[in-house]
């Protein structure tokens, strides 16, 4: 199983278009509203869901990316990418 690590705006944003584009499919497909208007609603919230799909599957894949490449507490220093570790005292009690 994969773990994603996300704020939580972000999270709310995904939330929020699910949440659209199903109301926008369950008012197309309730009988609840006249027929012109339940069309012209529903029409529009699967329309604002599929254009915020895209940025939503970009965050994803953006934390996708971040959850692979730092273990959880580790920092990232970009000026080290490519440095060489020597071994210090002590590294031989360290189990990995």
């Amino acid at each position: 199983m994969k773990q994603i690590s996300m704020a939580l705006p972000t999270l709310l944003f995904i939330a929020g278009t699910r949440a659209a584009l199903g109301a926008g499919v369950g008012l197309l497909l309730a009988d609840r509203l006249p027929a012109r208007r339940r069309h012209a609603v529903g029409a529009a919230l699967i329309a604002v869901g599929a254009v915020t799909t895209i940025p939503a599957i970009v965050s994803v894949k953006r934390s996708l990316g971040r959850a692979r490449r730092m273990p959880p507490g580790v920092g990232y220093d970009p000026g080290l990418v490519g440095a060489t570790r020597y071994p210090r005292k002590g590294d031989d009690d360290m189990i990995s």
